[in-house]
């Protein structure tokens, strides 16, 4: 099992990254190798790959077909040429979801990849798809949406995922014509297997066990529920330093309660999502991501192979076509 690494990608690169890259080292099983300047990378210790070239955060997404030798062209060029078996990068997405199609190339079948990730919810998880790499779809997409957040539910344990279409309400007539297209398509394709339309509120409820939405309102959901987790654990924080010597005394006999629902709730724990949708595993962290983010992003990549996510998403996607129900 090879990782690569875009030591580069990020707002906090190289440093946060290089320390998450080292303590994924000391948990996964396979080798994880560094892409980013020689000066930077070649004082770790760990396996390297040169590359001088950099793409910036602000940088439009053709920026990385012209950059060659950034760290971000060589890692994808690394995947499509079998050299590793995922790419990891916390860098701008464009460029990303731009290099992950047009040099990794996508799976027969599907038009418009997308950004997939499983965010926490009381049943355990719900996968959101697209979580932000196409702000504007058409219906057909978020039928591919479906297909592909099918299987990767499936490859995560789920035998027969239900899907649901975020809206602005459960009523089959909600939202806007294309959402209602939408609502048509999948229904027709999907049958038992669609839920309807569901809320934002549903994705942490775990309603449905993948919620397909276009890639501006996927992140906006995304970040916002980020948003409540950081609000939740401040206010509790706050409230037991407020509440006095007994608020202290009772959380610490509740610590280890405490430690586990942030740690659940905690955005860097899931730390990365999956270009679903194209012939190898990338792997977009956030672009604000430190060293335990970093290091749970590489820990997808490699849940990701051992999942065979890619195998599976290029036998799922004719299948269900097929099947017209989704199973």
């Amino acid at each position: 099992m090879r990782i690569a690494i875009d030591v580069m990608g990020g707002d906090r690169a190289p440093d946060e990254i290089l320390k998450g890259a080292l303590l994924a080292s000391k948990e996964i099983e396979g080798e994880i190798i560094l892409v980013g300047p020689r000066e930077i990378v070649e004082k770790t210790g760990l396996p390297f790959v040169a590359a001088a070239e950099i793409v910036k955060m602000d940088d439009s997404p053709l920026e990385v077909l012209r950059k060659k030798d950034s760290s971000m062209y060589v890692g994808l060029k690394m995947v499509s040429e079998g050299k590793v078996d995922a790419f990891v990068s916390a860098g701008a997405t464009g460029p990303l979801f731009l290099g992950a199609t047009s040099i990794v190339g996508k799976i027969e079948g599907v038009e418009r990849p997308a950004l997939g990730v499983a965010v926490p919810s009381l049943k355990g998880f719900t996968v959101l798809i697209d979580a932000g790499a196409s702000a504007k779809v058409r219906p057909e997409h978020l039928l591919d949406f479906s297909l592909m957040g099918i299987a990767y539910a499936k490859v995560l344990g789920v035998k027969s995922p239900r899907v649901g279409l975020l809206n602005i309400g459960a009523e089959e007539t909600k939202g806007h014509e294309g959402l209602r297209k939408a609502f048509s398509l999948l229904k027709e394709h999907l049958g038992e297997t669609f839920y309807g339309n569901v809320e934002g509120h549903d994705i942490n409820l775990g309603t449905v066990n993948v919620v397909v939405t276009d890639g501006f309102s996927g992140n906006v959901a995304l970040k916002t529920m980020e948003g409540t987790a950081r609000l939740i654990t401040t206010v509790m924080k706050e409230a037991i330093k407020e509440g006095g010597i007994f608020s202290l005394i009772g959380a610490f006999l509740m610590k280890r309660s405490f430690d586990r629902m942030k740690e659940r709730l905690d955005p860097r724990s899931y730390g990365g999502t999956f270009i679903l949708g194209i012939k190898g595993i990338v792997v977009k962290a956030h672009g604000s991501s430190d060293a335990k983010a970093m290091k749970h992003a590489i820990k997808v990549a490699e849940r990701g192979i051992r999942m065979n996510i890619v195998r599976e998403i290029e036998r799922g996607i004719p299948h269900v076509r097929n099947s017209g129900n989704g199973r």
